[in-house]
């Protein structure tokens, strides 16, 4: 199977809503919830896209031929590309039922940790997809990441009893969730966090804490003042809220204002190796991403997940190779032109 023949395959049992396209843009799904689209008109997820399409790599090959290498290493981890498959929830409401969360997520954390990067998983109002969800870390002896909506402190307490024994190396939380329209008015409640929440909900974690949703500097510092070792720069895909700016227009400022002081991943349109090239070099440690993820799952299962990573691993090994930089390290900014 190649990657044409997947996303084939995606199309005849994804569902309605998701249009499984050569790029995922936005466009075709831009107000559709349920769906991957977003709860306006869409407009958010579509400049997410573009706005990475806009910035420029500065090719350069005056430089020695020699192998390049992506590793990563976070927290303790060592993975072989600087990506991760991101979060997803309800996918047999927002896709269809082929799957629900629970085979979504015990096929996606294996492939992903057969093929050197790890997966964030979803959350629900459902407990039973955190449950399962943590169960397919454990069986990867905790190399995957779950993701905690931002529930009252009673369920996130229970939730993280979960994520300890699952011996999960991190734990996020996406705040941004707070905006979805599903979780309104739901029970347990949801909404968004004070510092001094993060602060307690970090202590709780007991293990690094991943704050998603960050989109300015101000919400960077708050992260950092609760205690969170890495942030994602994130507006929710562009689900929540339109006319947001992008994820690659904040990035830049919010890396230079955070430093060396947390891990900086970004997600929000970022579709191809070249892409996550533009990230690093605008400042992210890593990258997430999400949507092509489903649409892999979804037309191949284990294969599926293992042709995307391959291609997305290629793209960013030449596009590395062709700017002159051989280990995520020699990414530097002056190798993207905005």
């Amino acid at each position: 199977m190649n990657y044409k023949e997947l996303l084939e395959n995606a199309r005849s049992c994804i569902g309605s809503y998701c249009k499984a396209c050569p790029v995922c843009n936005g466009i075709a799904c831009k107000n559709s919830i349920p769906g991957p689209g977003a709860k306006g008109v869409g407009d958010t997820a579509i400049r997410n896209y573009q706005k990475w399409q806009e910035i420029r790599v500065n090719m350069d090959t005056l430089s020695a031929n020699k192998p390049v290498d992506t590793t990563l290493e976070l927290f303790g981890q060592t993975f072989t590309y600087p990506f991760f498959a991101g979060p997803v929830g309800a996918v047999n409401l927002h896709y269809s039922d082929k799957f629900n969360d629970m085979a979504y997520n015990d096929i996606l954390v294996s492939a992903c940790r057969e093929n050197g990067i790890a997966a964030f998983t979803g959350d629900g109002t459902n407990p039973t997809v955190m449950e399962s969800a943590t169960a397919a870390i454990a069986k990867v002896k905790g190399r995957g990441i779950p993701t905690i909506k931002p529930w009252n402190m009673d369920t996130i307490k229970e939730k993280m009893e979960l994520v300890h024994k699952a011996g999960a190396f991190a734990v996020a939380m996406d705040i941004d969730a707070a905006g979805l329209p599903f979780l309104k008015n739901m029970t347990p409640p949801a909404g968004g966090k004070s510092v001094d929440e993060l602060r307690r909900i970090s202590e709780i974690a007991g293990i690094p804490f991943i704050v998603k949703g960050i989109m300015n500097i101000k919400s960077a510092l708050k992260a950092k003042a609760a205690g969170a070792k890495a942030i994602v720069v994130s507006n929710h895909g562009g689900r929540v809220l339109d006319q947001c700016p992008s994820t690659a227009e904040v990035l830049p400022e919010i890396a230079e204002a955070v430093g060396n002081e947390m891990k900086i991943l970004v997600d929000g349109g970022i579709r191809s190796g070249t892409d996550i090239f533009k990230a690093l070099a605008l400042g992210a440690d890593g990258v997430l991403i999400c949507r092509p993820f489903v649409t892999a799952l979804y037309g191949g299962e284990k294969e599926g997940v293992k042709i995307y990573i391959e291609k997305l691993a290629e793209e960013l090994k030449d596009t590395m190779a062709m700017c002159g930089a051989f280990s995520l390290s020699e990414i530097t900014k002056d190798m993207v032109r905005r």
